[in-house]
């Protein structure tokens, strides 16, 4: 954590791609464990070879999240003053944008749950099975 001047904490959080190779290989490797064919177990196999090199492919596909807590600041000063660090970051040749409430969710789904597969989330617990009579 970095702290500027007293004004600011900053953060720097590194997430993983959406992939999840783990439980794949696993469940391939059970199904090689369990086929009787010869040519089914070999295209099991060709298809763990081919997750490896993806996954391999993928090790690159890094999230970085810079996470700013503005302290004792007002409210009028918040946005020019992540304006300069959003120009700061472009200055030195990195892309960035603001979070929206979907990608503050994903973070928290990530840090709760370990859930980074997840397309949408919920604004509250079980959302999706509320069913609302009109």
């Amino acid at each position: 954590m970095t702290v500027l001047k007293g004004i600011a904490e900053i953060e720097m959080l590194c997430l993983n791609s959406k992939e999840n190779f783990d439980d794949n290989k696993q469940y391939l490797k059970r199904r090689m464990e369990m086929e009787q064919n010869p040519v089914i177990r070999n295209l099991l196999k060709q298809d763990s070879i081919n997750l490896d090199r993806m996954q391999v492919q993928m090790a690159t596909a890094r999230e970085f999240l810079v996470i700013i807590r503005l302290k004792d600041e007002k409210e009028l000063n918040i946005f020019p003053y992540l304006a300069r660090i959003e120009k700061s970051l472009k200055d030195q040749g990195f892309e960035s944008r603001r979070a929206d409430n979907q990608d503050i969710k994903r973070l928290l789904g990530v840090y709760y749950e370990q859930n980074v597969t997840t397309e949408k989330y919920e604004d509250y617990d079980e959302e999706r099975w509320v069913i609302f009579n009109d």
